[in-house]
């Protein structure tokens, strides 16, 4: 899969129905839990300022997964890092 962050991104952002900004915002830590990736994940939205629940299917889940593996992050780190130059967030 060469284009896993594209996809993993692309499909979170079905599923969730969020809005660019609140998906760029999502760390590993909030869709990673004992390194298996959730079903349902929660985000405070920055517009409304509420949390959003929603569900992870099993693709997302998958591609997410292989991101992460990838590009070896923890916890902390964005889970959507810059595509070029050094890792760091979007």
């Amino acid at each position: 899969m060469k284009n896993v962050r594209e996809l993993a991104l692309f499909n979170l952002a079905i599923d969730s129905k969020l809005r660019g900004c609140d998906l760029l915002q999502i760390r590993v830590k909030d869709v990673l839990h004992g390194g298996l990736i959730v079903h349902r994940g929660t985000v405070m939205q920055r517009k409304t300022g509420h949390p959003v629940q929603f569900e992870i299917t099993r693709k997302t889940r998958v591609a997410i997964y292989e991101l992460i593996s990838r590009n070896s992050l923890t916890n902390e780190d964005y889970l959507f890092q810059i595509r070029v130059g050094a890792f760091g967030h979007l």
